[in-house]
């Protein structure tokens, strides 16, 4: 039997991860799925209070 067959054994490391370059187009889609997630947010928390999510008023129909 070899020395080291019992017991728990080590994890392996995992490699490093590589710097990403990101282009002017990548970082832009980012930080508008960064806007979009926080502005989900917000309309999450302000559906939780019970508030109307739109201030507009009674909407006028088109007749005259």
């Amino acid at each position: 039997m070899s020395g080291r067959q019992g017991g728990k054994a080590k994890p392996l490391k995992a490699p490093k991860k590589k710097q990403e370059e990101f282009d002017e187009e990548d970082l832009a889609f980012k930080a508008k799925q960064k806007a979009d997630a926080q502005a989900k947010k917000d309309m999450a928390q302000k559906a939780k209070k019970g508030g109307p999510l739109v201030g507009g008023g009674i909407k006028k129909s088109g007749k005259k």
